[in-house]
């Protein structure tokens, strides 16, 4: 993998990209990353999930979004569509997190309105650290007992309340990994710090949706093109909030 923007000679070594997807030093809040893959016509799947969109490069680039992160924020169609387990604790994750001295493991934050959750599934019994589950105050959680429930908004999730409440408890480095509506709403409350978004060389057409999926915010909400990065024809572009 290399940058071409900014340009860099040589290969990428993993020091390289840990440096450029580095969250801010010092953090008072909640800072958001969102991370997705596209085709290069847009479409968000292929076959209902991203597999079939991804490379070696951005699944390193993926990885290594949870590896820096106090939080994995999802919402709960894609964690039921993608079939989500708890993050591993490898061994080349436990040095690099305790290096940066984050916890061993990151838990996965599920978004969900209604807390239609299996608490069979492996989110839930494949991990080393329990999920967290984020609704709202009429959820039925019932099912869910002994599981940390963070509960922001009546009828809808309040995403701004609730990294709120994940911030107050250390959770300040958000990696998102969608999907569209939750991304869509993410745009929507202006709670988006980082887009990192890889463009597959494939077109997909047929159905397929975009990454963000759902009503507008009231104006574009503006980005700064921050790195660009290629390997294979796959393209890794890394946006950053803009002043807009």
């Amino acid at each position: 993998m290399r940058s071409v923007w900014p340009p860099s000679p040589g290969e990428l070594t993993g020091a390289d990209l840990e440096a450029i997807y580095a969250y801010p030093a010092t953090l008072e809040r909640a800072w958001v990353q969102v991370n997705f893959v596209a085709s290069a016509d847009g479409a968000v799947e292929v076959d209902t999930t991203s597999a079939g969109l991804s490379h070696a490069a951005d699944r390193e680039v993926f990885l290594l979004g949870r590896d820096l992160c106090d939080v994995v924020l999802v919402g709960a169609g894609t964690a039921r569509a993608e079939n989500y387990r708890g993050v591993r604790a490898s061994a080349k994750r436990l040095e690099r997190r305790r290096r940066l001295g984050l916890a061993d493991v990151p838990p996965i934050a599920v978004v969900t309105r209604t807390a239609d959750l299996d608490p069979h599934s492996p989110l839930f019994t494949d991990t080393v650290v329990a999920p967290i589950v984020v609704t709202t105050t009429g959820a039925d959680t019932a099912h869910l007992d002994g599981t940390e429930v963070v509960r922001a908004g009546d009828d809808d999730v309040d995403l701004a309340l609730a990294l709120r409440l994940l911030a107050e408890r250390g959770l300040r480095r958000v990696d998102c990994e969608g999907g569209p509506r939750l991304f869509a709403g993410l745009i929507a409350a202006d709670l988006v710090d980082q887009l990192c978004l890889t463009v597959a060389p494939l077109l997909v057409a047929g159905g397929a949706g975009r990454i963000a999926a759902g009503p507008a915010p009231a104006a574009p909400r503006a980005l700064a093109l921050a790195s660009v990065l290629v390997e294979d024809g796959f393209t890794l572009l890394r946006y950053r909030r803009g002043a807009g």
